[in-house]
């Protein structure tokens, strides 16, 4: 499943570029995030807890950074292991356009999904994948949003 996105961030691109490594932002914009750590500048280690209608899983996982343009853009690429329900699999390319004072985030995302979650069908996947995207980026956007208000 791919699906693409953008979102306007009232913070200059530095600021957006700093959230973005930021494990304790990360934390509270992952929908269902339980826990986050750095291992390298570059890798993270997270345990996320995501429904799928009937079915939730809690994936155990790294999150690597990759393709590092520093503040311009990265790939975020994330595996994980979800027990029973399978895995997950995927990367995302951010890039940020700075806009006077403001920035544009763009994101173009797949992801794959084995083992029980994969007999789910796609629909159903694809329509809770983007609804997850969608919440990180605006929780994301409101995070910086405060960050910035903080000072």
């Amino acid at each position: 499943m791919d699906f693409t996105g953008e979102e306007r961030i009232a913070a200059p691109r530095d600021v957006v570029w700093a959230a973005l490594n930021d494990p304790e932002i990360m934390r509270g914009c992952i929908p269902g995030c339980q826990g986050i750590e750095r291992l390298s500048p570059d890798t993270f280690e997270a345990t996320i807890k995501v429904r799928f209608s009937l079915l939730s899983a809690t994936f155990h996982g790294l999150l690597t950074l990759s393709n590092v343009d520093a503040p311009n853009s990265y790939t975020l690429s994330a595996e994980g292991k979800g027990g029973l329900a399978g895995f997950a699999r995927g990367a995302a390319d951010i890039v940020l356009e700075e806009s006077g004072a403001e920035t544009t985030l763009h994101y173009r995302a797949k992801a794959e999904l084995g083992g029980r979650l994969a007999q789910f069908g796609a629909r159903l996947l694809d329509a809770t994948s983007q609804r997850l995207a969608e919440g990180f980026f605006s929780d994301f956007n409101a995070a910086v949003v405060a960050k910035m208000a903080a000072g």
